[in-house]
Order: structure tokens, then C-alpha cells, then sequence
């Protein structure tokens, strides 16, 4: 990766022996490799057996994860917020687990969308809720540095399953309970 990275920065018209850029290269590839470490996990690592018999059923969020992730269309970061939700069966997840989830998929080439319906498939499958909700906000610099330039937009998507997709009610006090 290394040699890549000195030939992109060769080609954009730079001297690879200048003071500055000497160990460039190398510096990069290590970077990409940590920026997108997550096809390095798969969720029954990051869950190692968090996973606990709870006696409720009342909905459970976790808000305001950071997330980092690079664009899949120009390799350029996008960074936000997600904020998960979920109504145990009998199930629920260690805390710092959810945020792992988040990691695992946002560390690896994305769009916002399929990353949003990667977490709540990931909560999902792991604690058989009877519901997911996933919303995530980000700020992609494909458009703020090129393209349009725009610096004040913000993407939001969301994914809804089982109750939270059925109810109302229960949409509802997610969003609710998030925007607080």
C-alpha cells in the first residue's frame, strides 16, 4: 500500500524526497489500514458473548455514538452520530457492545445508507429484538471540500424493524427520546 500511496502523491505533482513527505507513504498506508480495520472484525468477535438474559422489555437507546467512516464513491471521511434502539426479547447487549457494532461497520468502505441498515441488522440478529431503530447524522466531506461545497449540510437516514416500524407509539418515543 505504501508503494500506492507514494505513486498518488508523485502523480498530484509532489517531490516524495522532500523534508515533509519522507515518510508520508508509509504514515498513509498505516492510516487506511486503521480507517478501515473493521472487514478485520465480524459481530461474534465484537460481541464476545456480551450478550445477557434481562428481565425487560422496555426500550433501550443508546445516542449520540461518534462515528467516523471513509465514502466508498471518493475515499473521503464522513462523520456523525448514530443513535440505536432497541426492544429486548428476553436479551440485551452489553453497553460498550452497540458502540462496537457502530465501529465494526462504520470502519469500512461505506454509504451512509447501507451503514444505517448494517447496524440494525447487526442488533437485531444479535439479541432477537422485537425491534430496531438506527438513525445516524453526518457530515460527508465529498461535498463539503468538492462538488458543491456545501459545509452546513447533514445526512440523515434511518432504519425502522419490526415494532418500531409497526408502531407509531413507539417510533415515536425513540425519536422522541433522542432529540432530547
Amino acid at each position: 500500500m505504501e508503494e500506492y500511496f507514494s505513486k498518488i502523491i508523485a502523480a498530484v505533482g509532489e517531490d516524495l524526497n522532500r523534508e515533509g513527505l519522507i515518510d508520508t507513504p508509509k504514515r498513509a498506508a498505516e492510516a487506511f489500514k486503521f480507517l478501515n480495520n473493521g472487514y478485520e472484525k465480524n459481530l461474534d468477535e465484537v460481541l464476545n458473548n456480551a450478550v445477557f438474559t434481562a428481565d425487560t422489555e422496555d426500550m433501550v437507546i443508546v445516542k449520540d455514538i461518534e462515528l467516523y467512516s471513509l465514502c466508498e464513491h471518493h475515499l473521503l471521511p464522513f462523520i456523525g452520530k448514530c443513535h440505536v434502539g432497541y426492544l429486548p426479547r428476553g436479551k440485551v447487549l452489553g453497553l460498550s457492545k452497540v458502540a462496537r457494532i457502530v465501529d465494526m461497520y462504520a470502519r469500512r468502505l461505506q454509504i451512509q445508507e447501507k451503514l444505517t441498515k448494517q447496524i440494525a441488522d447487526a442488533i437485531e440478529h444479535a439479541v432477537d429484538a422485537k425491534g430496531v431503530a438506527v438513525v445516524i447524522e453526518a457530515k460527508h466531506l465529498c461535498m463539503m471540500m468538492r462538488g458543491v461545497e456545501k459545509q452546513n449540510s447533514v445526512m440523515t437516514t434511518s432504519v425502522m424493524t419490526g415494532i418500531f416500524r409497526k408502531e407509531m407509539n413507539t417510533r415515536s418515543e425513540f425519536l422522541n427520546l433522542i432529540n432530547r
